[in-house]
């Protein structure tokens, strides 16, 4: 639905911003922005939601614009979960109907000792983004204190991507420890919170509107995800962690090494391919944050030392990382 990107653009434009050439470097346009009833595509959003954030020298966007947003602009998805009668029913609403709103993330419910939340992206590479997820995660969060007209607090919190900050804002509005280089994108709450009542619940409107949420989800059935995708996604979380070996990849999908290789090699792909070029991008992404060091860098992408970060990196762009260090800044 583009809830946050047009969040973005309005933030853009009240700061003196002229938007236009954003959109374009998004592959975007204003019309498609202006007009609520378009969907927008999800990797433009990200590259857009970046492109604000830089603009407006903001690393914490997404985690604001999720703070003051009128809810009710989730349309179906929203009051799906606000009729539901209690919070566990509300939370298991906005994991299947999640797509709705975001068909770059889907929603996975566990249960256990706590209640978790998993965000898994769909069809993009999730080291791409940061904004959206941490958008996400506090629009879910706010959900759930709204729903409940109680000031619910986390037990945990889990993102994928760094920050160059502590993230104490983040912390503090959750209410709990947040990671971040975690290996999932993940919000845990107590199991109590299940049996909480809504404070609007109409179970009459619910059914009705399930109908609707249903015919909206089979409307926008997603279309499947490139298998080398996953590779790369599952790749980029287990760099910081030594994981990123091929078997090691195809374990966690539950294939085999075989025929991970022949699944990649059916969309003209190599393992190592993909790996190499996951590296040189983050790279440089990493390179253009100023807070990490030349070592961090090179432990954040699987190296044991920076010499053989250096080497690499120099085989994959000609220049050293602290060449292009300079470069970027």
């Amino acid at each position: 639905m583009g809830i946050v990107t047009r969040l973005a653009c309005a933030r853009a434009r009240q700061e003196g911003v002229e938007i236009d050439s954003l959109l374009r470097q998004a592959s975007l346009s204003r019309q498609q922005i202006d007009d609520p009833c378009l969907r927008l595509p999800v990797e433009s959003q990200i590259r857009l939601l970046e492109l604000v954030a830089t603009t407006l020298e903001d690393e914490c966007l997404g985690f604001h614009l999720a703070q003051k947003f009128d809810l009710r602009m989730g349309g179906l998805f929203y009051y799906v979960m606000a009729s539901s009668d209690t919070l566990g029913e509300a939370l298991q609403r906005a994991v299947r109907y999640s797509a709705i709103v975001n068909e770059g993330i889907t929603l996975r419910l566990r249960g256990g000792k706590c209640i978790r939340i998993d965000f898994e992206y769909v069809g993009v590479p999730r080291h791409s983004d940061r904004h959206q997820i941490e958008f996400a995660m506090v629009t879910l969060v706010r959900l759930c204190r709204e729903l409940t007209n109680r000031r619910l607090q986390t037990e945990l919190v889990k993102f994928a991507h760094r920050r160059s900050d502590d993230g104490s804002k983040l912390r503090a509005f959750f209410g709990s420890d947040v990671i971040f280089g975690a290996t999932a994108d993940e919000i845990a709450f107590p199991t109590s919170i299940k049996q909480m009542e809504v404070v609007n619940a109409d179970s009459y409107l619910n059914e009705l509107l399930i109908k609707y949420c249903e015919e909206a989800l089979a409307e926008r059935s997603a279309k499947p995800t490139p298998f080398g995708l996953n590779v790369e996604n599952l790749i980029a979380l287990s760099l910081p962690h030594g994981d990123a070996r091929a078997e090691e990849i195809a374990r966690k999908l539950g294939i085999s090494r075989r025929t991970l290789a022949r699944r990649l090699s059916s969309e003209g792909l190599t393992f190592g391919g993909v790996l190499q070029r996951l590296k040189s991008e983050l790279a440089e992404r990493h390179l253009a944050d100023g807070t990490l060091s030349i070592s961090e860098i090179a432990w954040l992408l699987g190296y044991r030392d920076v010499s053989a970060f250096t080497h690499a990196f120099k085989r994959w762009t000609g220049r050293s990382p602290r060449t292009m260090r300079r470069a970027l800044h």
